[in-house]
């Protein structure tokens, strides 16, 4: 039923969706600035880390919710203190909440049914793959061939990574292959979504507030109320602090991509890998194959290109 009416309030968005789409104008492309690769990157520091937090939990479905519900604590503070977003952006934030709800619905589906070395990869790798593609035709954006090139670079570094999976799932592949449809979808709408607001810290904050309430609307109707309050107060403080992180990471990521593409942006945020892989040998000492230094290579490549493009 919640699926359902979702799919039903996106239906009645994606025309507004449409008008905006064409009063957008066409976005001039820029070699990336320094300042925005390194706060990008800071930003997939931050991304990392609440997914390792994620990671180290117990419950991987109430651990998601809950940082989805900290950076919305985390933003409330600051609202009072931002405009709103210009009137154009809130059919976005709408579209927003509800591809989030999806990509954490389908987070928690794929590290159900596979390894996290397979899952995570194929999501962030494919991901700017598939915006990359598209964002001539959606945007308007047409990147230089180095730009792609680097793009291109970052996302075979990414999906290296799955060569480390000692066994793969068909499942796990279909979830993650749809999440990375999601996560194109909503880097789409929020790229565009924060162009439109006028602001885009606020445009971050005021997306960041319905997820969390449709994902633990979601969980209390299918595992209860008495089973989702258990757990938010033994880890309350896990959502707060990688909630925190997550809309940190994603805010830096949108400011970003008011200041130059979208699928660079979006391809520059998947060196999250990276640090992934550092905090996967010093905090879980877990051992690193050979594809995962290749990976780290591959990515640090394709960075560069990005930089030179």
């Amino acid at each position: 039923m919640h699926f359902r009416a979702n799919i039903s309030c996106l239906s009645r968005i994606l025309p507004r969706l449409g008008e905006a789409l064409r009063l957008l104008p066409q976005h001039r492309i820029y070699p990336l600035p320094l300042d925005v690769i390194l706060l990008v990157l800071f930003g997939a520091l931050l991304h990392a880390t609440w997914n390792a937090i994620v990671k180290a939990g117990s419950d991987k479905s109430l651990d998601a919710a809950l940082i989805s519900a900290g950076g919305a604590v985390s933003a409330l503070p600051f609202l009072a203190f931002l405009p709103l977003p210009q009137s154009a952006a809130w059919p976005f934030i709408g579209a927003s909440a509800i591809l989030q709800f999806a990509y954490f619905q389908l987070v928690a589906a794929a590290y159900r049914a596979g390894d996290i070395g397979l899952v995570y990869p194929l999501m962030r790798g494919c991901a700017p793959l598939l915006v990359a593609a598209t964002s001539g035709v959606v945007l308007r954006e047409h990147l230089s061939g180095a730009a792609l090139a680097g793009i291109i670079t970052i996302s075979a570094g990414v999906l290296t990574l799955a060569l480390e999976a000692r066994r793969s799932s068909g499942h796990a592949v279909a979830f993650s292959i749809a999440n990375a449809f999601v996560i194109a979808s909503y880097t789409y709408v929020d790229g565009i979504g924060a162009r439109l607001s006028g602001n885009a810290v606020s445009y971050t904050l005021w997306m960041s507030l319905l997820p969390p309430i449709l994902l633990f609307a979601w969980a209390s109707s299918q595992r209860g109320s008495l089973t989702v309050l258990h757990h938010v107060r033994r880890n309350w403080w896990r959502g707060l602090i990688g909630g925190a992180g997550s809309i940190a990471s994603y805010g830096l990521a949108l400011w970003a991509m008011t200041k130059a593409p979208v699928a660079t942006v979006a391809a520059l945020r998947e060196t999250s890998i990276l640090f992934a892989l550092v905090l996967s040998v010093a905090i879980f000492k877990e051992k690193a194959g050979i594809w995962r230094y290749v990976a780290g290579v591959v990515i640090a490549i394709g960075v560069l290109v990005l930089k030179l493009a």
